[in-house]
C-alpha cells in the first residue's frame, strides 16, 4: 500500500516553529508499506521556521496579517500531485493545521480557537477515492 502522510508526522523538521510532530503511530502504521512524505507549506516556498498562518475568510493569512494563500496553495496543489503521482491510497494529515487539517483547523483569530473545517490539500484529498486520516483518529 502507498500512503501519503504530512512530512512533520515523520519527524521532518517542517513545522512552522522549525519542529516536527512525529508520531510513533504513524510511523508504526506505515511499516511495511511505501510512504510518500509531503509538507504543502515547505513545497510552496515557505521558510522554516515561520510566522504561524491560519485561514481568515477563506484566505490563510499569517499572524503578522501577511497573506500567504498562494504559497499554500501552490504547495497544495504540488503535494497534491505528488500524492496523486504516487497513487497512494492512504493520507495521513496532521491535525488542525490551513494546509492539512482534515476535521477542524483554527479560527483564523489566533486564539486557538478551533472550527469544523479542512486545509488546503485536505479540501483537495477529501475530493478524491483516498482514504484521508486525521492523526488523531490513527488507530
Amino acid at each position: 500500500m502507498v500512503i501519503a502522510v504530512s512530512a512533520c508526522l515523520l519527524g521532518e523538521n517542517c513545522k512552522y516553529n522549525g519542529g516536527n510532530n512525529y508520531s510513533e503511530k504513524v510511523r508504526a502504521f506505515c511499516e511495511g508499506h511505501e510512504v510518500i512524505p509531503v509538507c504543502p507549506e515547505v513545497m510552496g516556498g515557505l521558510p522554516t521556521p515561520r510566522v504561524p498562518a491560519e485561514i481568515v475568510n477563506g484566505v490563510v493569512t499569517n499572524r503578522e496579517g501577511k497573506v500567504v494563500d498562494k504559497e499554500f496553495r501552490s504547495g497544495a496543489e504540488a503535494a497534491f500531485k505528488k500524492i496523486m503521482d504516487s497513487g497512494a491510497q492512504v493520507c495521513i494529515l496532521q491535525s488542525r493545521s490551513p494546509s492539512c487539517g482534515a476535521k477542524e483547523v483554527y479560527d483564523g483569530s489566533f486564539t486557538g480557537k478551533k472550527i469544523p473545517g479542512m486545509g488546503v490539500l485536505a479540501q483537495m484529498v477529501s475530493e478524491t477515492s483516498i482514504k484521508m486520516i486525521d492523526v488523531e483518529d490513527l488507530d
